[in-house]
């Protein structure tokens, strides 16, 4: 009686191929533009966090809202990507980011600049 591995376990004896690496190359760097995205997004959250922990005058508004909308940008970003790489629960993310809802707001809008 012949014994053979189970398909899962005999992937790493599968020869190379040129899809293979390629494949590869392309999950790493789908995790290295994520792991990127992820860090822009804390720190643009942060940085309103912070802004916000101030007292700033009327006169500082439009600074807010260009934080506001850059963060909402990188969420945005993040987001596709995320799908792009599979990842579809963005409860969790919600939370693990606490991204504000006037972020969340945001995400996906299309503004006019006015020059």
């Amino acid at each position: 009686m012949a014994v053979r591995i189970p398909q899962s376990l005999s992937t790493s004896l599968q020869p190379e191929t040129g899809w293979s690496v390629l494949d590869h190359e392309l999950r790493e760097q789908k995790a290295h533009t994520l792991g990127t995205l992820s860090g822009q997004v804390e720190q643009a959250l942060a940085a309103l966090r912070s802004f916000d922990a101030e007292a700033h005058g009327p006169d500082q508004e439009p600074r807010r809202r260009v934080l506001l909308e850059g963060a909402a940008d990188l969420v945005w970003a993040f987001m596709i990507k995320r799908e792009l790489c599979g990842f579809r629960n963005w409860e969790a993310v919600v939370k693990d980011y606490s991204i504000p809802r006037e972020v969340l707001s945001r995400v996906g809008q299309v503004r006019r600049r006015v020059d």
